[in-house]
C-alpha cells in the first residue's frame, strides 16, 4: 500500500530540522593519575533530547521506516524495548503525530514508563522480557501498525560509514587527544546495532582500533560470540537495563567485535556508585558495565607498560534509576554484594 510522498517528505524535514536544532554529545576525559598515560573518555549520550543512546536509534529507525514506505500519517508504532528505544521513539512518534506504543517487561524503570507517556505514548507491560516480542507483533497486527523492531532493524538502519554516526562525531572530537587513534572502544550491547556500526566503522577506516564489546549477566550475546548458536536462550533478563538479552537479536553482528567479556551485575552496580563523586553525577547502570570494562583493560595496558586511549559511552543519566540501581533495598534484593567490586575498582585506580 502507497503511503502520501507529500506526508513523508514532511515527516523527514521535520525529523531534520530536530537534528539541526541539538548538538553534538560531549566528550568527558577521566583522570586517573594512577593510570597515567592511559586516557580513558566518556561520550556522554544521555545529554540528547530524550536523555539517552538510543536517540540516534530511534532517529535512524524512524527515517529509515519513512523511507521504506512503512509509516503514514495514521500508523500506530509499536516497539519492543527495556525503555530507552521507547522514550525516544515516543518523542519521535509524537513529532510527526502519529500514535506510539511501548511493549515492555513490568520491570522496567517507572521513570521510563512516566517519560514514554510524557511524548505521549502508551505503555503496555507484560510479564518476561521475552515476551516482548511476540506482543509487539501481535499488536501490530491487531491495529494494524508498524512494528518498528530495534532488535532487528538497528544494524541497518545507521549509515555505519560516516554521515555523523557516533563513531564518526568519536574520532572527530578525538582528533586533538594525545592519542587520537582510540586504542579501544568499548560497548555493551542492547540491540546490537551501536556496536555493529562502531565495528563497521573501525574496519571501513581501517582505524587500528579494538572493539571490545561487554555484556552483562542474563544475556545469551557473549555465548554466541564463543560459539555460534543462534539458538541460544535464557528465561531470565538482564538486571542492567537497556543491555543484555534473552535471545541472539539479529542486529548483533559478532564479526565486528575483537573481543568481549562478561561483567558481573555488581560489578556494574559498584562502578556507577564509584563514579557519582567523581563525576558529580549518577549515570545508568549500563554506563557502569561500559566503565568497569574500560578499567580492566586500562589496567591490562599498564601493566604491559602501553600508552593510549580508551572510549566508552554514558549511555543515559542515572536518574532514572532512582527507584531501583540507585535503591539501597532494590540492590540488596537484585544484586549481589557490592563491596568485592568497590575493592578492585579502589585497586586498579588508587581512587
Amino acid at each position: 500500500m502507497s503511503v502520501d510522498r507529500e506526508w513523508i517528505n514532511q515527516a523527514i524535514t521535520k525529523i531534520e530540522a530536530d537534528v539541526q536544532r541539538s548538538a553534538d554529545t560531549h566528550l568527558f576525559k577521566l583522570d586517573i593519575p594512577h593510570l597515567s598515560g592511559i586516557d580513558i573518555y566518556l561520550k556522554d549520550e544521555s545529554t540528547h533530547p530524550t536523555g539517552s543512546l538510543k536517540h540516534r536509534l530511534a532517529r535512524s529507525l524512524f527515517l529509515f521506516a519513512l523511507s521504506n514506505g512503512w509509516i503514514g500519517p495514521k500508523t500506530t508504532i509499536i516497539e519492543s524495548s527495556s525503555g530507552s528505544t521507547a522514550v525516544s521513539e515516543a518523542y519521535f512518534a509524537r513529532l510527526l503525530g502519529v500514535p506510539f506504543i511501548a511493549v515492555m517487561p513490568k520491570t522496567t524503570a517507572k521513570k521510563k514508563i512516566e517519560q514514554i507517556e510524557f511524548y505521549g505514548g502508551q505503555a503496555h507491560l507484560v510479564e518476561r522480557s521475552d515476551q516482548i516480542y511476540a506482543e509487539s507483533r501481535r499488536l501490530a497486527s491487531e491495529l494494524n501498525g508498524h512494528y518498528m523492531d530495534q532488535f532487528t532493524y538497528a544494524e541497518r538502519a545507521t549509515d555505519w560509514r560516516g554521515n555523523n554516526n557516533i563513531a564518526d562525531s568519536i574520532f572527530d572530537q578525538m582528533r586533538l587527544e594525545p592519542h587520537p587513534i582510540p586504542t579501544w572502544v568499548v560497548m555493551s550491547p542492547g540491540t546490537g546495532g551501536t556496536s555493529a556500526t562502531i565495528g563497521r566503522f573501525l574496519r571501513y577506516k581501517k582505524h587500528a582500533t579494538k572493539l571490545c564489546v561487554v555484556d552483562p549477566e542474563n544475556s545469551v550475546f557473549h555465548d554466541y560470540y564463543k560459539s555460534g548458536d543462534l539458538t541460544l536462550t535464557i528465561d531470565n533478563g538482564s538486571k542492567i537495563e537497556g543491555i543484555g538479552r534473552p535471545r541472539v537479536e539479529p542486529s548483533f553482528i559478532p564479526g565486528v567485535i575483537d573481543e568481549m567479556r562478561t561483567i558481573p551485575d555488581a560489578a556494574s552496580i559498584a562502578t556507577i556508585h564509584w563514579l557519582e563523586p567523581i563525576l558529580g553525577r549518577k549515570v545508568g547502570p549500563s554506563t557502569g558495565t561500559n566503565l568497569y570494562g574500560v578499567l580492566n583493560i586500562a589496567n591490562e595496558m599498564k601493566s604491559r607498560g602501553e600508552t593510549g586511549s580508551i572510549v566508552t559511552l554514558i549511555c543515559d543519566s542515572g536518574e532514572r534509576y532512582l527507584d531501583c540501581h540507585y535503591n539501597p533495598q532494590w540492590i540488596e534484593d537484585n544484586i549481589d554484594d557490592l563491596t568485592p567490586y568497590f575493592q578492585v575498582l579502589k585497586d586498579i585506580t588508587k581512587l
